[in-house]
């Protein structure tokens, strides 16, 4: 699984306090200053990735995982430690995620009057999640790739240049459901990181390219849960992990059409029929009853129960088919 992370806020920020010696005008912020805001998050995020961990190996070990269904080998929890390692990372990482676009749908949309931060402090803290989810996800790919490398059986420049192939390069890994599911998380992560980093350099771009741009995350984060549905070996067969993930994404949806009937901009407002272009008009109530189509889709699929999964074998059946 490789959930990707989601850009900074969608608004140029100001930071908290005003700066000394420039008449009260808070800091414009930047990636330093960022990077320094992102460590108590950053701390939480790896006790997270632990505890994740945690579980996966003793889930592993008492063989109740669905991975020990897909992969019967990895029944060997010692021996695969980096492997439930990068899981652990993935799964934290597209829960940073989540609340990264939560956080900039609030800030972009009608926010809520009664929140505990302010809108300075709500927006940093957008940010700095947004990096942090940048780093999870990085570990989350590298350790796939030393997994890969510690496994291969050639000579140590041969396989680490397979496994950097396989986990990193579109069409490197060709086996089984990760010939699909390996490129669309490949595809949210080189798509993600730019757009994160734009943020940063939104003066020499141009706030309006900028904004064009950053509304591409939305489609960042799809690929990163469509990657997540189709490879995560937690959520392979039907079950109420996996209709969880789909519960998840309800309030990404019911936000996100919230965010396109009432945007904090008025210049991104639905105009009344007939005024301004017929075809900008068009676009855009297009694009809310796609969204609101997308609320009801995923209220079916939750409360339906069919979400995708494979069925689960039988439990006195040993499952043979491998997950690559």
């Amino acid at each position: 699984m490789k959930p990707s992370p989601a850009p900074p806020a969608p608004e140029p920020a100001e930071a908290d306090a005003p700066a000394a010696g420039t008449g009260g005008r808070p800091p414009r912020p930047t990636l330093r200053s960022d990077l320094r805001a992102s460590l108590p998050d950053g701390l939480v995020a790896l006790a997270v990735t632990g505890a994740v961990f945690a579980l996966l190996y003793v889930r592993i070990r008492a063989k109740t995982s669905s991975t020990v269904s897909v992969m019967p080998f990895m029944a060997d929890a010692g021996g695969f430690w980096m492997y439930f390692l990068s899981q652990a990372f993935g799964w934290s990482a597209l829960l940073w995620a989540w609340g990264t676009v939560v956080l900039g749908l609030l800030l972009s949309g009608p926010r809520p009057r009664r929140l505990p931060l302010t809108g300075p402090r709500l927006e940093r803290l957008h940010r700095t999640t947004s990096l942090n989810t940048m780093a999870l996800i990085a570990a989350h790919a590298l350790l796939f790739a030393a997994e890969l490398f510690r496994h291969d059986t050639a000579r140590w420049h041969s396989a680490l240049a397979t496994a950097l192939v396989e986990a990193f390069v579109p069409g490197g890994y060709d086996s089984g459901t990760g010939r699909i599911a390996i490129p669309v998380g490949q595809a949210a992560l080189y798509l993600a990181i730019p757009l994160g980093l734009l943020f940063y350099v939104r003066d020499r771009i141009g706030p309006k390219t900028w904004r064009v741009l950053h509304r591409c995350v939305i489609v960042v984060y799809v690929l990163s849960v469509w990657h997540t549905l189709l490879y995560g070996t937690n959520v392979w067969y039907d079950g109420w992990f996996r209709t969880s993930v789909w519960l998840l994404q309800l309030p990404i949806a019911a936000l996100l059409l919230l965010r396109l009937l009432r945007p904090a901009r008025r210049s991104e407002r639905l105009p009344r029929p007939g005024t301004g272009s017929p075809a900008g008009w068009t676009l855009r109530l297009t694009g809310r009853l796609a969204v609101a189509g997308v609320v009801v889709a995923v209220l079916a699929v939750v409360l339906s129960g069919h979400d995708g999964g494979r069925a689960a074998p039988p439990d006195d059946t040993s499952s043979t088919h491998n997950h690559d």
